[in-house]
This record gives structure tokens, C-alpha cells and sequence, in this order.
């Protein structure tokens, strides 16, 4: 029986993802709109700090 090793996972060299505070984008309240093209999306932090968006 021969054992084999978990490879490890190598550093990403993957360009870093934009990131935004979903409390930021709601002006500290629970909803956003959100615009791709022409479809208006909306964004929701529900009372468990879940994310929902919704067309």
C-alpha cells in the first residue's frame, strides 16, 4: 500500500477580483439596484446577512 500526499494548493497568479462592501453599496440600508447592460437588478441583505439579487 503506498501513500500519496495532499498537494498543496499553489499561489494564485490569477488577477485579484474587484471587492465591495454590500453594506457600502446599500448606503447602510438592505437594498441596491444594480445595472448590467440594460437589466436592472436588485440586491437585498436579508436580516441573516444573506445576499439576494434579484431581476
Amino acid at each position: 500500500m503506498s501513500f500519496h500526499s495532499v498537494p498543496r494548493p499553489q499561489p494564485s497568479t490569477a488577477p485579484k477580483l474587484p471587492t465591495y462592501d454590500a453594506e457600502v453599496l446599500t448606503q447602510d440600508g438592505d437594498l441596491a439596484n444594480i445595472v448590467l447592460r440594460d437589466q436592472t437588478y436588485t440586491l437585498r441583505i436579508t436580516r441573516a446577512g444573506k445576499l439576494i439579487l434579484t431581476k
